[in-house]
This record gives structure tokens, sequence and C-alpha cells, in this order.
């Protein structure tokens, strides 16, 4: 298969091991892999998906003290089936929007690769305490805007990368700084984790804020202009403080676009 059509078959996977598996497989492939840049596919509206973990409303996920045992599996559970759902957006990205350069595709497939990579990691520190992903229940939420975004790639790319991964780069020294508190080996190895996720992450944000750009040039869109309409649009999450600004720096963010975060979250720095 060529790796357009092999990133369809991972994305349809409904095994989490199948899937990871074979997203690492196109990874492996990936720098001499063929490309058919302009094939369309027939549209799937969701990924395969496992049977575990059982899938409910974010509001209704239970909230655990990470200072447990059970609490401190049932946040890296959380981050872990972030990063599964990850897989699925950046396979999405390269087999359903047709027509963009290879460099695109490319990029998406070492996302998707990362992000199984880091699901591998997290997948076997639970292992380490005796759990397994599937044990705790999941939110539903995270496939809705790739849904919703599914006919436009630029509306893509501005509000899954640079709006809902940007999110993690905000999140992740919050979390850090608990698993910090906990201070127990095990806390300290999941923050280790994080460490490296947080890094990759970066690079998986500015590759959104890239053809992002790129898109807009291309099409003669006004960024911003459009950003702010596709938020209001699609119902984006509104970010909010405390922002990494460091880490947003890195993934390609301007100051510019710092200090309308900034604005909109009433952030006086």
């Amino acid at each position: 298969m060529e790796l357009r059509e092999q990133a369809l078959a991972a994305f349809m996977c409904a095994c989490a091991g199948t899937k990871t598996q074979a997203t690492l497989a196109l990874g492996t492939r990936e720098p001499t892999g063929t490309l058919d840049c302009a094939r369309v596919f027939p549209p799937h509206t969701v990924p395969g998906r496992p049977q575990l973990p059982t899938l409910v409303e974010p509001k209704e996920v239970p909230r655990r003290s990470p200072f447990t045992a059970a609490g401190h599996a049932a946040l890296v559970h959380s981050i872990a089936h972030i990063e599964f759902n990850a897989i699925d957006l950046a396979l999405d990205c390269v087999w359903r929007f047709a027509n963009m350069p290879a460099a695109f595709y490319r990029d998406w497939i070492r996302v998707a690769t990362e992000e199984a990579q880091h699901f591998m990691l997290l997948e076997a520190h639970l292992r380490s305490m005796g759990y397994r992903y599937g044990d705790f229940p999941a939110h539903t939420g995270l496939w809705t805007m790739c849904a919703n975004t599914a006919h436009d790639v630029v509306a893509r790319m501005a509000l899954v990368p640079r709006t809902l991964e940007a999110r993690g780069l905000d999140a992740t020294p919050l979390i850090q700084a608990k698993l910090d508190k906990v201070g127990t080996p095990t806390a300290m190895a999941a923050q280790e984790l994080l460490h490296t996720i947080l890094r990759d992450e970066i690079g998986h944000v500015a590759i959104g804020n890239h053809w992002y750009h790129w898109l807009c040039h291309q099409r003669e869109i006004d960024p911003a202009a459009f950003y702010a309409q596709a938020a209001t649009r699609y119902a984006a999450p509104q970010p909010k403080p405390p922002f990494n600004y460091a880490a947003r720096l890195a993934a390609g963010f301007t100051e510019e676009e710092l200090a309308t975060l900034d604005r909109n979250a009433g952030v006086v720095r």
C-alpha cells in the first residue's frame, strides 16, 4: 500500500495494539514509501476504536486524587487516552486531505508515529502499576473537532493542532507540578514521561502552525480573521491561563498571537 492508504488502514484498526503497531510501521516506511497526493478516499466519520475504555461525556469522568495509586493510574490513563486519540488525529490528516504537498503528509506521519510512541510509554507505565488502557472511563470530546472540520483542511489546522493540542502545552507543566507534589517514584517516573511528551508536542503544534500559515498564504486568507471566525463557527474551546508562553513561542506562535490570547482570557502580563 502507498503511505496514505496505509494511514487509512491504521486509522480503521479497532485494536489499540494493532493501531499502534500499524502506525509505527507507517513511520518506518515513510522515508522511502510512495505517496499518491491526489487520491481521494471514501469518507469515514470515526476511526476504529477498541471496546474499552467506556466513553462518557467529559463531565461524567470521575475525579480522583493523584495522591492515591488508583488516582495516579487514572491520571496517566487520561493522558494515554489523549495520546491514543492523537494518533487518529494525525492519521486522519494523512488520508483525508488530498492534493496537499508531499511534505504535509510526511509531517503528519511523523506526528502519528510519535503519538504512538507516547501511547506505548504511558501504557507501559500503567502496566507497571497493574493497570491497562481501558481500565478507566474516558471522555468522548476528543474527536468532535476533527469530525467538525473534516471538510476543511484550513479549519482543521486552525482548531486541532493550534487549539486543542496547544492546550496540552499549557496543561502539562501543571500536571508535572502536581506529580512533583506527590513525589513518589511512580509519580516522578510519570513526570519524566511528560517531559518527553511535551518536547515532542511542541514540534507537533509547530507543524500545525506551519501548515496553517502556508494554507492561509496559498488561499490569500488572513490568518487572524479566519481563526476567529472558525473558532466561533465550530465552538472551539477558549484557551485558559496559565499559558506556557515559552512552549507556545517555540511552537511557532507569534508575540502578537500571544497578546491576543492574553486579551481574550483577560490576562495582564
